[in-house]
C-alpha cells in the first residue's frame, strides 16, 4: 500500500503497514464455538466413550460393569445366531431402497421441474409424506396392513394374501412405506440439484440436436454427481440404521426373516439377553461398517468426478 511522505505530502510507495491484530477475536471465536462444542461432547463424544468401554466389558442391564472382557464381547456379538442374517437382510433392505428412493425421487424432481399449471401441487403433494414421523407413519401402515381392521382385509382374505405374512411380502410392504415416505424429500434434493444447472446448458444440448435420453444421459447425470453424492450417503446411512419400520411393522418377523442390525443391538440389549455389553459391542461394529461404506461411496463419486475432468 501507498504512505504519505512526511516531506512532500504525496503518497509514495512502502512497505505495507500491518495493523495490530485484534486480542479479543480468538477469545470470541472460542466463544462462539463453544456451544457447538458443548454439544458435540455431550451428545456425541462421551455416548460414543460410553460405547467403546461398554463393548470391552461385562455390562449386564441391571447389573452394570462388572470388568473388563475385551474381546469376548466381540466374539459373542459376531457368533450371534441371528447376526449374519440380519447383516444379509439389512443389505438387501439398504440396496432396494436406494435404488427405490434416488430413481424415484429424481424422477418425481424431473416431472416437477417442468412449468405447468400442477407443478405446485404437485411438489407439495410428494413433499406432504414427510411431514409425518416415522414412527407414525409407521403406525399408519400398520393399520393398513392389518388382515383383521385394516382397508383392505376383505381383499387379502379373498386373494388370500397378507401384507406382512411372508419374508418377500413383509420386505417389500416396508419398501412401499419408506418409498411413500421418503420420495419426496428426495425429490426436493434432486430437484435443488437440477435447479442449479445452468439452463443455457440444456439450451445448448437441445440446439446440437440431442434428445431428452441424451441430454439426460449426457448433461443432467453428470452435472448431478454432487446431489447423487449426497443422496446416495443419505439413504444408504438411514436404511442400515433401519429399526422404527421394522420394529412396529413386522417385529423381526415372520420367522425372523426382518431382523435388521439395529433391531438386533436392541434385542440384544433389552430382549432375550439383556447384556449391555454385547450391544455395544454390535453398536461398534455397525459404526465401523458405516465409516467404511460412507468412505467407500465418496471415494467413488471423487474418482468419477476426476476422470470426467481429465476426459
Amino acid at each position: 500500500m501507498t504512505v504519505a511522505s512526511p516531506r512532500q505530502g504525496r503518497p509514495v510507495q512502502g512497505r505495507p503497514v500491518q495493523g495490530r491484530p485484534r486480542q479479543g477475536r480468538p477469545v470470541q471465536g472460542w466463544l462462539y464455538a463453544a456451544p457447538t462444542a458443548v454439544f458435540v461432547t455431550a451428545l456425541f463424544v462421551v455416548p460414543l466413550l460410553l460405547v467403546l468401554v461398554m463393548s470391552g466389558s461385562r455390562w449386564p442391564l441391571l447389573s452394570g460393569n462388572q470388568g473388563w472382557n475385551f474381546p469376548a464381547n466381540y466374539t459373542k456379538a459376531v457368533g450371534n445366531r441371528f447376526f449374519l442374517d440380519s447383516v444379509a437382510f439389512t443389505l438387501t433392505y439398504t440396496a432396494l431402497a436406494t435404488a427405490l428412493l434416488i430413481g424415484l425421487g429424481l424422477g418425481l424432481a424431473l416431472l416437477v421441474q417442468e412449468s405447468t399449471r400442477w407443478k405446485g401441487l404437485l411438489r407439495t403433494a410428494f413433499l406432504v409424506p414427510n411431514a409425518l414421523g416415522l414412527a407414525s407413519a409407521s403406525l399408519l401402515f400398520y393399520v393398513l396392513y392389518s388382515p383383521f381392521a385394516g382397508p383392505f382385509a376383505a381383499i387379502t382374505e379373498q386373494l388370500g394374501f397378507t401384507f406382512l405374512g411372508t419374508p418377500d411380502a413383509a420386505l417389500w410392504s416396508t419398501l412401499f412405506l419408506i418409498v411413500w415416505r421418503y420420495a419426496g424429500f428426495y425429490m426436493l434434493l434432486m430437484l435443488v440439484g437440477l435447479q442449479s444447472v445452468p439452463f443455457d446448458v440444456f439450451e445448448a444440448a437441445r440446439i446440437d440436436g440431442a434428445t431428452r435420453w441424451q441430454t439426460f444421459r449426457h448433461v443432467t447425470l453428470p452435472l448431478l454427481r454432487p446431489t447423487l453424492a449426497l443422496t446416495t450417503v443419505l439413504c444408504v446411512t438411514g436404511s442400515l440404521l433401519a429399526f422404527e419400520q421394522f420394529y412396529i411393522l413386522t417385529k423381526g418377523g415372520p420367522d425372523n426373516s426382518t431382523i435388521s442390525v439395529v433391531q438386533l443391538v436392541y434385542t440384544v440389549a433389552f430382549q432375550g439377553q439383556n447384556d449391555l455389553g454385547v450391544a455395544a459391542a454390535l453398536s461398534v461394529l455397525v459404526l465401523l461398517a458405516l465409516v467404511v461404506v460412507n468412505a467407500v461411496q465418496l471415494r467413488a463419486f471423487h474418482r468419477t468426478d476426476v476422470d470426467a475432468g481429465t476426459s
